[in-house]
């Protein structure tokens, strides 16, 4: 059966007996699929959808579907005005221990297809909740880390990382996360958390999004559902560093392979000494029988200026990196200045150059 995104636009057949205008029918929810997390087993679980009709005209519910008959609805069988809110409550029986994904697809008048809504969590004979420090605030949250980081990963995996949150508020909070690129997915466990209770972000790297080799830098942000304002308290920053694609390469094919040599992999800027700038070179050379391509020459801090005249070096040449610091901002960061090279050597695919600042 088909599943429909959040706000989808239903049209309605039917013509509206003043004028002869076709009406559309729009069915607008906050969350159209609720996490319940974890449910005790054979303790039944219930997920309220509050949904409100932005669509011209009134409607009625005609029926409503579920995936399997452990799942009962209620919903309202009265005409449902424009621009009014109303609810449907599902609840699943958890008689089955694991993962559950039920679906509950509302038919309504004059729509020809029907809005799906889905439950979803895990059911387990004791629930266990995270017993480590929650020593980060997230906006009114707290979290046990603000960062995620995906390093070293090949194009088509799809890692997560786990961020563990709480509510220390006195009221139901119901966290999203916002400004997500393309190549992340983020998915909170439970949709809703109690007072005192504790939650699960997973934030999932998509690599068949990302378009090519190299960093990607993100700032994404958890807020609650009333009050989604991106602001720096609200911050988790996500790095991904994604390596070229080789496959499997034996020693043979190593030999007619580029090989990439660099004069430093550390760089010693020394004091300031009162410069505004200050400058260094790292040679690049190429010790193989065929090109050495630089797919990606990336700074991970702000501060550091990069030139690279030539991103293929041809065997038995060279080519200089020409790396220049501000020092006024090198002395503000919290994080050790790094330059990333990542290559069509599948020895050095990806090469960090540290620089150390005095």
């Amino acid at each position: 059966m088909q599943r429909l995104s959040l706000h989808i636009v239903l049209c309605l057949a039917a013509i509206t007996m003043m004028g002869g205008r076709a009406k559309a029918q729009r069915i607008t929810t906050a969350s159209q699929v609720i996490d319940c997390g974890q449910v005790l087993f054979r303790q039944p679980v219930t997920a309220h959808f509050e949904l409100t009709n932005e669509g011209e005209g009134t409607f009625t519910i005609k029926s409503v579907d579920t995936s399997c008959g452990c799942t009962e609805v209620e919903y309202p069988t009265g005409i449902i005005s424009e621009n009014k809110p109303f609810v449907i409550s599902a609840t699943y029986d958890a008689k089955q221990l694991g993962h559950f994904e039920k679906y509950i697809d509302v038919y309504t008048s004059g729509a020809s297809l029907p809005y799906t809504l889905t439950m979803k969590g895990v059911v387990v004979e004791e629930i266990r909740d995270y017993e480590g420090n929650y020593p980060f605030m997230l906006g009114h949250f707290k979290a046990d880390a603000n960062t995620a980081v995906f390093d070293d990963v090949a194009k088509g995996e799809n890692p997560t990382q786990e961020i563990h949150v709480l509510n220390p508020t006195s009221e139901m909070v119901t966290p999203s996360i916002i400004n997500l690129p393309e190549y992340l997915r983020a998915d909170i466990s439970p949709s809703s958390i109690p007072p005192g209770k504790a939650g699960v972000l997973h934030i999932t790297l998509l690599t068949e999004k990302m378009q090519k080799p190299g960093l990607s830098r993100a700032n994404v942000y958890l807020v609650q559902r009333n009050d989604a304002k991106p602001t720096e308290d609200k911050q988790i920053k996500v790095d991904a560093i994604m390596l070229p694609s080789f496959g499997v390469v034996t020693d043979q094919q190593l030999v007619y392979m580029p090989k990439m040599k660099l004069s430093d992999t550390v760089i010693d800027l020394g004091p300031a000494d009162g410069k505004k700038r200050k400058k260094a070179t790292v040679t690049i050379e190429n010790l193989g029988r065929t090109d050495l391509e630089i797919i990606r020459c990336q700074s991970f801090t702000e501060g550091l200026s990069l030139e690279l005249p030539e991103m293929v070096v041809q065997p038995g040449g060279s080519v200089k990196l020409k790396v220049t610091a501000d020092m006024k901002m090198m002395r503000t960061l919290r994080e050790q200045p790094k330059i990333l090279l990542i290559s069509n050597d599948p020895r050095m695919a990806k090469t960090i150059i540290e620089v150390n600042i005095n």
